[in-house]
């Protein structure tokens, strides 16, 4: 959906940043802007919005954020899914890539923003307690749910999809600002191809094959 190489939301500061950088240089001294230069350097860093090769099989799921596998676990989905699924979170530090992507094709049946706390986004609790925002998208074959949270630093999810817009695999729906997390619940059907510990990319790394 985005696909400049910054997202949009990152534009007003790296301006104002930029701004800073050279009225500093002019009225201050040019060693001192080297400080809000590198600032400016590090936001467009953090919304850079990379191309990504996705997997074109429809059995596989991709990742929907960069970032690190903190746990795969059991739960039971009882806001879309409605039965008991697979949860893999994965945390997204300041240095990851912090674009959503969607792990599977299909229309968006389910949304919903639920706002709460902004304990640090680590934390195994952060999924119940902390802000998110949650689609549900389904195709002819499975449904999938995927929830995008805040952490301590990340106090804004931005999404850029509603409820009936169709999404293509590893299209762009959303992004966290700064450290957060993302969670992704399947059917058992799927066989998760990741485990705790793991480093995978949005919309590259493949995390689930649908058997059968």
């Amino acid at each position: 959906m985005v696909k400049a190489p910054i997202a949009k939301e990152g534009y007003i500061y790296i301006a104002v940043l930029a701004l800073i950088t050279i009225v500093v240089y002019a009225t201050i001294d040019p060693y001192w802007s080297i400080v809000p230069g590198v600032f400016m350097g590090f936001i467009s860093f953090f919304f850079r919005n990379p191309k990504r090769e996705i997997p074109t099989d429809d059995s596989l799921i991709v990742s929907p954020a960069d970032g690190k596998v903190m746990s795969v676990c059991e739960v039971y989905d009882e806001q879309f899914l409605n039965e008991v699924g697979i949860k893999v979170t994965i945390f997204l530090s300041v240095f990851d890539v912090h674009i959503n992507r969607s792990p599977i094709a299909g229309e968006i049946k389910f949304q919903q923003y639920t706002c709460g706390r902004f304990r640090p986004a680590y934390k195994e609790s952060v999924g119940c307690e902390n802000e998110r925002h949650s689609i549900g998208i389904e195709n002819e074959n499975m449904r999938v749910l995927v929830t995008q949270i805040a952490g301590l630093l990340a106090r804004r999810i931005v999404s850029w999809v509603t409820l009936g817009n169709v999404l293509e695999k590893g299209e762009r729906y959303g992004l966290i600002k700064f450290a957060s997390c993302t969670e992704i619940i399947v059917p058992k059907t799927v066989e998760i191809l990741v485990k705790k510990g793991d480093r995978v990319t949005g919309g590259d790394t493949v995390i689930g094959r649908v058997l059968g």
